[in-house]
């Protein structure tokens, strides 16, 4: 797969080269940062009142001493889908006085079998 030479399309390849599967829909984490808390918290409030359909997590990022919003977003990831989404995030951010601050892949998401020979057993309670 070919991608633009920046920093999505650089993700994207590593992604790609990791052996995650780009035509399926995964779990994209989009981070918003604030410098302020209660406009991290209005931030928040207002995107959960909205169309986004997402799951989305504050809290201080100690290494940042900003508040980051975590907007968990399943979406299958296309560049330009990434792009948009980013681009409106960062809109939406920029009326709280935050920005985007990239997004990321969890490494392992439903559907991944790469644990599959581990030494559990399952039993009735197992959920997977």
């Amino acid at each position: 797969m070919q991608f633009p030479d920046d920093d999505n399309g650089k993700m994207l390849a590593a992604m790609s080269e990791a052996g995650i599967d780009l035509s399926k829909q995964l779990d994209v984490d989009f981070f918003l940062v604030f410098e302020d808390q209660r406009d991290a918290e209005s931030a928040t409030e207002e995107l959960a009142g909205s169309d986004l359909e997402g799951e989305m997590e504050l809290h201080l990022n100690d290494e940042l001493g900003k508040w980051e919003l975590i907007v968990c977003i399943k979406m299958v990831p296309e560049y330009q889908a990434i792009v948009d989404q980013e681009l409106q995030l960062n809109g939406f951010a920029e009326e709280f006085g935050g920005v985007t601050d990239g997004w990321g892949v969890m490494q392992h998401q439903e559907g991944d079998d790469e644990f599959a020979d581990d030494d559990h057993e399952c039993s009735d309670s197992c959920k997977h």
